[in-house]
């Protein structure tokens, strides 16, 4: 699936470029192109880096799209810098005055530059790729460009990627030792809590435990948007907690084929797709597509897009481990039917709140900003692996839709749904206040 999706990508940059002048070198369009291929690679990359776990993917989102967008922004007086509105990130190097760059080869600098560095654990496939990739568009972005202007402009990328990856180095989330997994976690005690959900040795202690004390984006911390407690632990017949549990256990196992198809799309396992927070950033992409969009539309929307799902995922996780409950399955196969199974696997950390709740309810809030509460789209992010496209008459319709299919998974109670979605809206409200406009 790599070789096929790289040869795939490659072939469209090719088109792309070469149905364009060596003059357009420079042209907004094709450099919101360039930067999307740039992405298109990334999820890839994703997908195909071992310790790529969700939280992780969000992070690696964030920093590119703040690179993508300070290089553009940079060039273009009609957008301002994010330094001084993220937190941590008070300054960005400026360019020289009186000099010439050319915002295409800036742009794939800063972006090469990016993606090395944030992928310097892909596998030696994912490496050969990024350097062909890198090859490929820095020559094309090249093409009818004063040489001396070349090595400014791609001096003055590198500069900026430098800085942010800099920036990134403090945030508590660059080093991710074990797969993020640490040996030596100490479980909570009483039957209320989270257990390991699978007999996968590594998954016995939970994943990225302290990744809710990152430092976030947009929001002042993890706990800005804090949740109340989920219902209240209950092994008795008839108790709001059982009442969430019997609701799972009948869903799973009268499930519709619609249902079926739900939870299968958004499942976004690691390993097997670009993750959670991938799934929204391929929405974005082929919007922009279809819109020809160019770089500083493409930038802008992807930063904000990349800083709310990162902090979405912070605050997620500060409230995971706060709460630290026990998944549907540890509960329902105790208490209710010791040999019920779940739709979809159930992934190793706590259950409440919903991560592709509160991560698709920060989503919907920043790309309706964008586009409009009632932007009708088609989803085909997983076109290539054989599942067919689903179609949303708004971002909310699918934030909702991406919610529910963790209840249909077996995999989350209402409650963890239903608030995530509340915690994630909360986040992109956050995101939308970042001024980019000047």
């Amino acid at each position: 699936m790599f070789l096929r999706t790289l040869k795939s990508v490659f072939a469209a940059i090719l088109l792309v470029f070469a149905a364009l002048p060596a003059s357009a070198a420079s042209d907004g369009a094709q450099n919101g192109q360039m930067l999307r291929t740039w992405y298109r690679l990334v999820l890839e990359l994703v997908r195909h880096t071992s310790n790529y776990s969700p939280p992780v993917a969000s992070r690696a989102f964030a920093y590119l799209g703040v690179t993508a967008y300070e290089v553009t922004a940079s060039g273009d007086p009609s957008l301002r810098s994010l330094a001084g509105q993220l937190n941590g990130l008070e300054k960005v190097p400026a360019r020289q005055n009186g000099q010439t760059y050319d915002e295409g080869v800036a742009l794939q600098a800063a972006m090469a530059f990016g993606v090395r560095n944030f992928f310097t654990h892909t596998g030696p496939t994912g490496q050969r790729a990024l350097a062909a990739m890198e090859k490929k568009l820095g020559a094309k972005a090249a093409e009818g460009v004063a040489p001396e202007v070349v090595a400014r402009s791609e001096a003055y990328g590198r500069q900026v990627g430098e800085a942010i990856l800099a920036w990134s180095a403090n945030d508590g989330g660059a080093n991710v030792d074990n797969m993020g997994f640490p040996p030596d976690y100490k479980l909570s005690d009483g039957p209320a809590h989270w257990t390991p959900t699978n007999l996968i040795r590594i998954q016995q202690t939970p994943l990225l435990p302290d990744w809710g004390s990152n430092r976030t984006f947009a929001t002042a911390s993890g706990a800005t948007c804090d949740l109340p407690p989920p219902p209240e632990y209950s092994e008795a017949e008839g108790s709001d907690f059982r009442k969430e549990a019997v609701e799972v256990y009948e869903a799973v196992n009268a499930l519709t084929d619609e249902q079926r198809a739900i939870a299968r799309f958004w499942s976004d396992d690691p390993m097997l797709s670009p993750t959670p927070p991938g799934h929204w950033i391929s929405i974005v992409m082929q919007i922009l597509d279809h819109e020809k969009a160019d770089a500083a539309r493409s930038a802008d929307i992807l930063a904000r897009l990349g800083i709310t799902v990162a902090d979405a995922f912070i605050g997620c996780w500060h409230e995971k481990f706060r709460y630290d409950l026990v998944r549907p399955i540890t509960y329902i196969k105790r208490l209710i039917d010791p040999k019920w199974e779940t739709l979809l696997i159930t992934p190793p950390f706590p259950e409440y709140p919903s991560g592709h709740s509160t991560q698709s309810g920060a989503a919907e809030v920043v790309l309706a900003a964008f586009f409009g509460e009632n932007f009708a789209f088609e989803d085909a992010t997983h076109a290539a692996d054989g599942i067919a496209p689903r179609t949303y008459e708004s971002f909310h319709q699918a934030a909702e839709e991406a919610g529910i299919s963790r209840l249909y998974g077996g995999i989350h109670f209402r409650a963890a749904i239903e608030r995530g979605l509340d915690q994630g809206r909360c986040i992109g409200a956050h995101t939308v206040k970042l001024v980019t406009r000047q």
